[in-house]
């Protein structure tokens, strides 16, 4: 029997009563079977990536891409638990122990899965391992590792999930983004209701201090600057990874994923929503190309990949510029956007919990009294819940150099920008003109940013994140 299936769509049922008459064609002859269904799921799983390779090289959509390898998993895991719960460990009338639900973690609960990348899984029961339990995750696991995918596993009840996600922020992230993928509904069910009872209720604070925490141990790890030669994509600053802390903290706070439903609830303006989903779609395009050309799950643009990845993402020479500068240059600006996004939302995340995460904790200084009194009375700016902002929404069409001057009060004070700022800062770009960039108020402002004895590096990585520095000093922008 030969059923071909689309790569994204093929019938797991289908499949298993096809794995079903190849285990009836090797009877007796256990070592037999096992090969020949490994073969067929291996011709199953690169044909589908090849078809999704040469989808993803048609029409460039990284994203749709990555959610087609997802679908393909999924398919092939429900065939996989099927047969071997129907066939290998059947049981006749299951008890209660004796349930079982196969939950997608981590990236790939999300949906999106780059070619090369790890898939998660949870084995959740509704009390301890049985022994049918423990011999069903061993034959799934063993298929899945002979097939050559690297797959992060954990078997856990439901009262180990809440106990370890409650202690464990890599766990409850995790788990923030479980989705079934077989098995019973009604368990998954369970956990979900007991994950938001007793893990995430009431727990904002916490879970925002330690993402922003992770998010700046890892631009540590990865390089402060977005502009390297050689990023990551993945864990870079600017990177997938910052786009996922968005929706993180999103989904923990609000229940929301970063789409139409944040902008209806005033999380996101319609701007930063399509920026959001235009940095995620070049983003996952970029990855899914690299994941299948480097044959890895490679997360690096090093040297010898970005010719490569210039010519499939189709960029042309144009004058001088050749291909693969035309792509990195807008790979760089597209980082930029993701910094500039993140800024604001998260900022605007922190101000609804009303609470200083550590990531802007070196921004702000205790203010006095008398320091607030001082800025409002002498600026057009005020500190409102320790963070700087505008006292009139036309501040910078009455004078556009209190753009450099809102940055200089940043330092002076060591405050944070509220993000209703760096919002209207944003929209004020166009502002910053010939007149300005010649203003010797705005150029004397500048320069004291410049000399200053503290804080020089934070405010001209915070005006370059809000696109002031390559207005104001173009040479920045090149």
């Amino acid at each position: 029997m030969d059923i071909r299936y689309p790569a994204t769509t093929f019938d797991s049922a289908a499949l298993g009563s096809e794995l079903a008459a190849v285990r009836a064609s090797h009877p007796g002859d256990e070592t037999a079977m096992r090969k020949a269904i490994l073969a067929r799921f291996k011709e199953i799983l690169n044909a589908g990536r090849a078809d999704l390779e040469q989808r993803l090289l048609a029409d460039g959509n990284g994203r749709r891409c990555a959610a087609g390898l997802s679908r393909l998993q999924d398919g092939l895991i429900r065939a996989l638990f099927d047969f071997v719960t129907g066939y290998i460990y059947r049981k006749g009338t299951p008890s209660t122990s004796e349930h079982m639900a196969i939950v997608a973690t981590g990236g790939y609960g999300r949906g999106l899965l780059a070619p090369r990348s790890d898939i998660d899984l949870l084995f959740l029961l509704p009390y301890k391992q049985t022994p049918w339990g423990e011999s069903v995750v061993e034959l799934i696991l063993y298929v899945l590792w002979d097939l050559g995918l690297k797959v992060g596993h954990a078997t856990r009840s439901v009262d180990q999930c809440v106990a370890l996600s409650r202690s464990d922020m890599t766990i409850r992230t995790a788990l923030l983004d479980a989705r079934l993928i077989t098995g019973s509904p009604e368990l998954f069910a369970e956990l979900q209701k007991r994950f938001r009872a007793d893990v995430t209720h009431g727990t904002g604070r916490a879970f925002v201090e330690a993402k922003l925490t992770e998010r700046d141990e890892r631009h540590a790890r990865t390089g402060e600057s977005r502009y390297r030669v050689e990023p990551n994509i993945k864990d870079g600053k600017g990177g997938i990874r910052d786009l996922h802390t968005l929706h993180w903290l999103l989904k923990y706070l609000h229940g929301l994923e970063p789409d139409s439903g944040a902008v209806d609830a005033g999380l996101f303006s319609d701007d930063e929503f399509r920026s959001f989903r235009r940095c995620e779609d070049f983003l996952w395009t970029v990855r899914c190309h690299l994941h299948f050309i480097s044959k890895r799950p490679e997360e690096r643009l090093t040297f010898d990949v970005q010719q490569s990845l210039a010519e499939r993402l189709g960029y042309n020479q144009r004058g001088t510029m050749r291909a693969v500068e035309r792509f990195m240059k807008h790979y760089f600006l597209v980082a930029r956007e993701v910094g500039e996004l993140t800024l604001v939302v998260c900022a605007g995340l922190e101000m609804q919990q009303m609470k200083t995460a550590p990531s802007l904790a070196r921004f702000l200084s205790p203010l006095t009294w008398r320091m607030r009194r001082g800025i409002r009375k002498r600026t057009d700016f005020k500190v409102e819940n320790g963070r700087l902002t505008y006292v009139s929404a036309d501040v910078f069409r009455q004078n556009p150099v209190n753009i450099i001057r809102m940055f200089k009060l940043a330092q002076e004070f060591d405050v944070a920008f509220h993000p209703d700022a760096i919002r209207l800062v944003r929209q004020s770009l166009r502002m910053i003109d010939d007149a300005m960039r010649n203003d010797a108020e705005a150029n004397r402002l500048f320069l004291e940013i410049l000399t200053a004895t503290v804080s020089v590096e934070r405010i001209l990585r915070q005006m370059n994140e809000a696109g002031v520095l390559g207005r104001f000093v173009p040479e920045f922008g090149r």
